[in-house]
């Protein structure tokens, strides 16, 4: 009997650390997929996690979402519905056995599509309303994830080849132990569905006011019920999500583009640059300037950036 953690983990950290020699993250010629590797532990670190499917095929993660925390590592993968402001942190790991593993972006209208073709057994447990969960990572769902690293080494065939494993591992999540989530999400008649829309929406206008009742409207919902599945879903509120935003889009801006604060400030929508200041600061736990300078401090050191 061909088990995950006998026969395909191992196989997969091979594959992973065949494609990536040192720390950091490598993105891959197929569409979605990203590889990592850590030699040591990491301090926790906001990250920004979209829809996907996160594999650990040697050590273990842990992700700090809303307060709650997921952990997770060769034997339960991590899985996220809808596009979550998250802390991430490597919990084991080192340099003889680093953490290895991956990231697959989710395609919903995938999952939409299959949800309405039918067939699948209904899963019987709740999500919770939550976008985020950990699975048991079984042999049948790290097979096709192996075939698609396989393509690695046989690149002419990525574009025939990969997207049929893929639907495969989408078909897989949507028979594994969160299908329930994936599902909130999928169903066009779901309040998951319309949270999704409304985050959309705030990803493109995070510099322009947000008012609560037009937002729910735009998606069909009364604001009561909008606001508490959101924050149900993302582990926060709209504006709260909004700040996130806001706030990290002008960290790039002064960090990438060299911009100053008060123009990083009014490009993401503020109007005050001291009230600017005191969110980042709450945020980040230093001042705009202050945490500029640090991080371009360090930029040159060995650190990689934060992932899932």
């Amino acid at each position: 009997m061909i088990t995950a953690q006998t026969t395909l983990r191992p196989a997969l950290a091979s594959a992973i650390l065949a494609h990536a020699p040192a720390v950091g993250d490598y993105p891959t010629p197929v569409p979605g997929l990203t590889l990592f590797r850590r030699d040591m532990p990491t301090p926790p670190a906001d990250c920004w996690v979209e829809p996907s499917v996160i594999l650990v095929a040697q050590g273990a993660k842990r992700m700090w979402v809303g307060g709650d925390a997921y952990p997770y590592d060769t034997s339960r993968f991590l899985l996220t519905s809808l596009d979550v402001p998250a802390t991430g942190e490597v919990t084991v790991a080192s340099a003889q056995a680093p953490c290895l593993g991956l990231a697959l972006k989710l395609d919903l209208r995938m999952v939409a599509e299959l949800f309405a073709q039918g067939g699948l057994t209904q899963e019987r447990a709740r999500p919770g309303g939550k976008s985020i969960g950990i699975g048991e990572a079984t042999a049948t769902l790290l097979s096709p994830f192996g075939r698609l690293l396989a393509l690695l080494e046989e690149p002419d065939a990525i574009p025939v080849l990969a997207p049929l494993i893929q639907r495969e591992i989408h078909y897989r999540l949507l028979c594994s132990d969160q299908a329930a989530r994936l599902r909130q999400i999928a169903a066009i008649d779901g309040q998951g569905y319309r949270i999704a829309k409304a985050i959309d929406w705030l990803k493109a206008h995070y510099a322009s006011p947000l008012r609560i009742d037009a937002l729910a409207g735009r998606v069909q919902m009364s604001t009561p019920t909008f606001h508490h599945h959101f924050r149900q879903l993302t582990a926060m509120s709209p504006l709260q999500y909004q700040k996130w935003l806001r706030l990290n889009e002008a960290k790039r801006l002064m960090l990438n583009e060299h911009a100053d604060v008060a123009s990083a400030a009014f490009k993401v929508g503020y109007e005050s640059p001291s009230q600017f200041s005191r969110e980042y600061s709450r945020l980040f736990g230093a001042s705009p300037t202050r945490d500029i300078a640090q991080l371009r401090q360090h930029r040159g050191a060995d650190k990689p950036a934060a992932t899932a």
